[in-house]
């Protein structure tokens, strides 16, 4: 006899750290093969390559990391004003806050006298009422708003882990040989991240894995096309 579940079992969308560290190293190995098979492909010496390699790792880190705490910390502050007036609204106007509480679930399609009684429940404890308002209204948990330096942090470290992938020949190796290495292992690892990206998307694995590497491909060949035709111009 085979039993039936009584509910499906669903991906947890609501923690996003893995999620955004995928992308965090999406962006940074699609941006630095980019930005060293540019600058290699006008044919410098392995040295400006590791450094053009490194100054992009640090600025597109930074760049990540400052990003994401100033978008953080914007919508932070949002949601602590918007969670603060509701907080005031509720101590100062309850009995409205009930029943706006019950419209809600009104119109969600429960009886009147039933809302009623659920408002008027939830409404007895200022802390629950606040958190039922809060994820009605805002759409947000005021105990579950995220840390914007943490933010900041996962983002410049998930970005530097992705940028380091295709410099890393260029530490061992010069000239072709480390042009070649330097597209295997970032192809190998966009192959890597498409599927995660998949995996979280609940897509096909293999799909994401080849559409990251087709557009990690055109990025760098653009880019070192790009290098090859100014450096061959540039005395």
């Amino acid at each position: 006899m085979v039993e039936i579940s009584s509910h499906g079992e669903h991906r947890d969308i609501t923690g996003g750290a893995a999620r955004a560290a995928v992308f965090g190293v999406s962006d940074g190995l699609v941006t630095n093969i980019s930005l060293i098979l540019g600058v290699a492909g006008a044919h410098p010496t392995a040295s400006l390559v590791k450094l053009a390699g490194l100054a992009g790792l640090v600025a597109g880190a930074f760049s990540m990391a400052v990003g994401e705490y100033v978008s953080m910390k914007a919508q932070k502050e949002l949601f602590e004003r918007e969670i603060s007036i509701e907080a005031e609204e509720i101590r100062s106007r309850p009995e409205s806050e009930t029943r706006e509480l019950a419209r809600l679930y009104v119109s969600r399609g429960l009886p009147q006298e039933l809302a009623d009684e659920i408002a008027l429940i939830l409404m007895k404890d200022p802390e629950v009422a606040l958190s039922i308002h809060a994820r009605e209204e805002l759409g947000v948990s005021p105990d579950s708003i995220g840390s914007p330096i943490q933010a900041a942090l996962s983002s410049f470290v998930s970005f530097a882990i992705g940028a380091i992938i295709p410099l890393f020949a260029w530490f061992f190796l010069t000239g072709a040989s480390a042009i070649l290495l330097s597209i295997a292992v970032s192809l190998i690892a966009s192959a890597l991240v498409g599927g995660a990206l998949g995996y979280f998307t609940g897509r096909s694995i293999f799909k994401g894995a080849v559409r990251q590497v087709l557009l990690s491909s055109v990025a760098a060949a653009v880019t070192y096309l790009v290098g090859h035709l100014v450096g061959a111009k540039v005395p």
